[in-house]
């Protein structure tokens, strides 16, 4: 009896483990950081670093030289935006909060570097702040914001480059909130795309960086102040000659920063909206070029460019339909067929090349497993199916089952039983409970052998010889 328990326990353990145990299988991501211009017409940027990003499906449709290391100058202000809008929104500040402006925040600025005229002693919104700072690119916005934030210019700056860690940019450090040139201050395009898209998260941000004009009401030390956007390419207020309207195609440019310094040259970080697609141009180290009827700064009219390209080369193509078939998958455990057709989950489009034909997309089909047992239902989920372009993956869908199938009761317990046996951790446990169990047996036997022994031999003492008797 002690022998059945202990094996009835040890049984129910084992099927409790084996139970357990499940493998989840997870797909690899898509590299987003492949060029997917393969097919368009192509376009050398005359600046010493460019990239163009398609935002409505992350393809990177421009990399020159985006990872390379170059001085950001008033980009940096996007950085010193985003950690502002993250303390608003846990609390930290409010947007209305007035900020009493300190000596130290009006320390160590460029006397000929961007300003609106912010001075010490002065009281001013948090919401008016991130206006100076990115409408005209106030420095001492910067500085002042960095102390509202961290309570130190110098601990801002730690919350930089911890921000900049967080995201994922591997070729940045800050050294100032405001962009001023220093030799260890320095970024690259894709890390500034990557920081641009945390920025483009706050609902306050676009709207901001967007802005034109902005009134900035009066203060304890100021008359009502007006300003107006350092972005040629959404306001003619400064320059007309690069403000970028499309009415062919409704395209515009909206935001998001300027920046120059002389060791960094001309940087414009923008975006433009045409239809429902919206791509987003970093564009580095450009310079001016002089002819004898204009002078053009090129981070501008380079900019220009780029988005032209995108919009005149690139289009969204349906590359897979709901209702299409794609292939059929083996089914085990039904006698009602041995197979399901599956479909994609979604019609899926793909930003293309203008050149490219669907023909010459190809189709990668990644099953689940390669025979699914059933019952299936209809809408499972299958595998996945990934188009793709000169190696480039455009989209990834789930693949549905198209139809039930029901499975047979019989072939399911047999399957059932066969795969628990077939499990190499039950087939070692049974070579062990087999060994245990020929060892109980053994031990049996010779215990038994050696109690009949045992009395035959008290037997033989309790007979044994006591001599002759008397007579």
């Amino acid at each position: 009896m002690k022998i059945r328990r202990v094996l009835s326990v040890f049984l129910a353990c084992l099927m409790l483990c084996t139970a357990c145990l499940s493998v989840t299988a997870f797909a690899a991501p898509a590299d987003p950081t492949k060029v997917a211009s393969a097919g368009a017409p192509e376009i050398t940027v005359k600046a010493k670093a460019a990239l163009l990003v398609d935002e409505s499906c992350g393809l990177v449709l421009l990399d020159q030289n985006a990872h390379d290391k170059m001085y950001p100058a008033s980009l940096t202000k996007i950085m010193t935006a985003l950690l502002t809008l993250e303390a608003v929104s846990k609390g930290q500040l409010t947007m209305e909060q007035k900020i009493t402006v300190s000596s130290t925040a009006m320390s160590g600025l460029d006397e000929d570097g961007s300003t609106a005229g912010i001075v010490a002693g002065e009281e001013i919104s948090v919401q008016d702040l991130l206006y100076c700072l990115m409408v005209v690119s106030a420095n001492e916005a910067a500085n002042i914001l960095a102390e509202a934030v961290a309570g130190s210019v110098n601990a801002f700056v730690e919350m930089m480059n911890q921000k900049a860690d967080e995201l994922g940019c591997e070729n940045t450090h800050f050294v100032n909130p405001s962009g001023l040139h220093n030799p260890n201050h320095y970024t690259t395009a894709w890390d500034m795309y990557l920081i641009t898209c945390a920025a483009m998260q706050y609902e306050q941000f676009m709207p901001i960086c967007n802005t034109k004009a902005y009134d900035v009401p009066a203060t304890n030390k100021s008359e009502p102040r007006e300003l107006h956007s350092t972005n040629y390419l959404i306001s003619t207020w400064r320059n007309t000659g690069y403000f970028y309207d499309r009415e062919d195609i409704n395209a515009y440019a909206e935001g998001v920063k300027t920046g120059t310094t002389d060791e960094a040259g001309h940087c414009l970080v923008s975006t433009a909206v045409c239809g429902d697609r919206r791509v987003i141009s970093v564009v580095m180290g450009a310079g001016v070029q002089e002819t004898a009827d204009e002078t053009r700064i090129l981070s501008f009219s380079e900019t220009i460019r780029l988005f032209d390209w995108s919009f005149d080369n690139f289009s969204m193509q349906t590359v897979l339909t709901e209702d299409e078939l794609i292939q059929e998958v083996p089914v085990d455990l039904s006698k009602e067929t041995n197979c399901v057709i599956v479909h994609p989950k979604c019609d899926a489009q793909a930003l293309l090349p203008n050149g490219v034909e669907l023909s010459e997309l190809t189709r990668t089909v990644k099953l689940n497993d390669e025979v699914v047992d059933a019952p299936v239902a209809a809408g499972d989920e299958l595998g996945q199916i990934t188009v793709s372009y000169n190696g480039v993956d455009y989209v990834t869908v789930p693949l549905l089952a198209l139809s039930d199938v029901n499975a047979n009761r019989f072939m399911v317990v047999k399957d059932a039983i066969f795969d628990f046996f077939r499990l190499t951790v039950v087939q070692i446990l049974l070579a062990v409970l087999a060994l245990a169990a020929a060892a109980v047996f053994v031990w049996w036997r010779l215990r038994g052998r050696k109690r009949r022994y045992g009395k035959s031999g008290k037997r033989y003492r309790h007979r044994s010889y006591r001599g002759r008797g008397r007579r």
